[in-house]
């Protein structure tokens, strides 16, 4: 645990931004994420989200500093009925002992690397966080069995140097400082991605779960074709450039609006 910018922070995540953890057993868990309520809410991708907790205890997955009373993303309430139908996946969210803000299941339809490259972003988890207390990161629980699949993660939006491809078997366990990487999914095969996403507070608590299961800062990459991760590189910043041209005339177009009303 170290001290950084006025924040606590785990020290495990200082050189890369990530750990990987220890693979738990997922065989032995039943498939909860298939019982609970799902909302439609996009984030990098074909997505729906299933809430097992959030700022007020309801079923919807607003950042904490949205509505009344705004606060950073710690103190999620649990949704009674959600953790009704998922007591071993809320019983892992809670495992650490660390504050629990926003926890939820993401549903990932297929996508390709070049979506992935498109689709990287940061989160913005430490709105409204006091200084002096812990730094928000996310654990990352993959749930189905997604072996030709990996988790993209980049300090550096569009440049590929450093790129980190982090394979996706069920039971992967992966804890991330999503504000400071970007980070994607590229998913392969005909049916969706799950996985666990808690947001977690940085202290004693996350750094002793981190310790247990061995948590490794440094990982070999999945190894894809240079010619994949060339494509996908120019088909980003072909779409980058595309939507830039796109908002640049939505504007232009709106100031002539305004000038012939």
């Amino acid at each position: 645990m170290i001290h950084i910018m006025g924040y606590i922070k785990c020290a495990a995540l200082e050189e890369t931004g990530y750990v990987v953890l220890d693979r738990y057993n997922q065989e032995l868990d039943p498939q909860e994420w298939l019982d609970i309520e799902y909302v439609d809410w996009k984030s990098s991708g074909d997505t729906r989200f299933a809430p097992l907790a959030s700022k007020d205890g309801e079923i919807e997955c607003n950042g904490f500093w949205h509505g009344k009373n705004p606060r950073t993303d710690k103190d999620g309430v649990w949704i009674e009925s959600q953790v009704a139908k998922a007591p071993h996946l809320t019983a892992r969210a809670k495992e650490p002992g660390a504050n629990v803000g926003r926890c939820r299941v993401i549903e990932l339809q297929p996508n390709t690397y070049a979506d992935c490259l498109y689709n990287l972003h940061q989160d913005d988890n430490n709105r409204l966080n006091p200084d002096g207390t812990g730094w928000v990161v996310r654990g990352f629980f993959n749930l189905t069995d997604d072996k030709d699949s990996y988790f993209v993660l980049r300090e550096n939006r569009t440049d590929p140097s450093g790129e980190t491809r982090i394979a996706l078997p069920a039971g992967a366990q992966l804890i991330i400082d999503t504000q400071r990487l970007w980070h994607a999914a590229a998913h392969y095969g005909t049916e969706p991605r799950y996985c666990l996403i808690t947001s977690w507070e940085s202290g004693p608590e996350l750094d002793a779960y981190i310790e247990k299961y061995h948590g490794r800062s440094r990982v070999e990459s999945v190894d894809v074709p240079q010619e994949i991760l060339d494509a996908g590189q120019a088909e980003q910043s072909r779409r980058i450039a595309a939507r830039a041209a796109a908002l640049a005339a939505r504007g232009q177009a709106e100031k002539v609006a305004m000038s012939e009303a």
